[in-house]
């Protein structure tokens, strides 16, 4: 679909929706499930003493309350928890925000039924704090050149530690979790259900981090423009330590059913990154296509409304 644009570069990369789907993944690192695993495993060890304050009685017909929780390397991660105001618990979500952060949480998701987590992951947003940039820019490049340390790894901790957190404070919804992720929220959901067998089904919608060779060579805006701008001055190290977080790669290893809205047109996160993801899921997936992404459009409302509606169909069954 063509857009009316002033960028410097074609978002569609010159790919139609054949070769957008024909894209494959890259060998993975031989210790690639080594790694993650054992990063699993010590976030899984952890208490993460969570705090509640209650902020608003009744919002849309949710119980609003402010949460904290310890994640890995004893950092404090803000959340919102909305809580319906009448009913039953009967299923619980983590909800991942774009590298723009978040304000408020989503009041108008239609799971009504449900707990609603939403944390931001260290650094941004209300878990802003020291050494982090909350500059989307320079957050991505926090540590980029160890893998260890590289700041996207805690991310991924901080999503394992809210699912510890949600079964803590709701231990009803063992079996009944759900995650969605956007832009950045996606790319992390895929690198935490690699290993997060907690969570049955879940949502990426134009996620990132997939297929790092060709993200960090396809121009792009946003956060994949300065690991571009980084990986030109320093080559060899930096796609050694971004193949543990390839979103695609770590795709291959998710098991349970997953629902992808992909675009096939969108300049901060390339679309053959976003199908590069959805093409090495091997489990139970639905594709819907965004006319783009990152960019607005005039049948954008339509398709958000379309996409709501197929959502609160696919977490249907999460209800016992």
């Amino acid at each position: 679909m063509d857009f009316v644009n002033d960028y410097n570069f074609d978002p569609t990369y010159g790919y139609t929706l054949a070769k957008l789907l024909a894209i494959t993944t890259l060998k993975d690192p031989k210790d690639f499930d080594s790694f993650w695993k054992s990063r699993y495993q010590k976030a899984l060890s952890l208490t993460p003493k969570p705090q509640i304050k209650l902020i608003h009685k009744d919002k849309f017909g949710w119980r609003v309350f402010m949460l904290c929780y310890l994640s890995t390397n004893n950092i404090t991660i803000k959340a919102w928890l909305l809580v319906p105001t009448s009913g039953l618990i009967k299923r619980g979500f983590v909800i991942g925000h774009g590298y723009g952060g978040r304000d408020e949480p989503d009041y108008h998701l239609p799971f009504k039924d449900a707990a609603l987590l939403f944390p931001c992951f260290r650094g941004l947003a209300l878990s802003a704090q020291v050494p982090f940039s909350s500059e989307p820019y320079w957050h991505v490049l926090h540590n980029i050149h160890q893998k260890d340390t590289y700041v996207l790894g805690g991310c991924v901790e901080d999503l394992w530690l809210s699912v510890s957190v949600m079964l803590m404070l709701f231990p009803q919804t063992v079996g009944h979790l759900g995650y969605l992720g956007i832009s950045f929220g996606g790319g992390i959901g895929a690198l935490a259900l690699a290993s997060e067998s907690r969570i049955s089904k879940a949502h990426f919608n134009v996620p990132t981090f997939g297929h790092q060779p060709l993200r960090i060579r396809l121009p792009s805006n946003g956060s994949a423009h300065s690991v571009q701008k980084f990986y030109c001055q320093h080559k060899k190290n930096t796609l050694k330590v971004l193949r543990y977080f390839d979103a695609a790669i770590a795709a291959k290893r998710i098991s349970q059913p997953i629902h992808c809205a992909l675009a096939t047109f969108d300049p901060c996160v390339a679309p053959p990154g976003q199908f590069a993801i959805y093409n090495a899921l091997p489990c139970e997936k639905h594709l819907f296509l965004l006319d783009a992404g990152h960019h607005s459009y005039p049948n954008q409302a339509q398709q958000e409304s379309e996409l709501l509606a197929e959502l609160d169909a696919f977490f249907t069954t999460l209800i016992p």
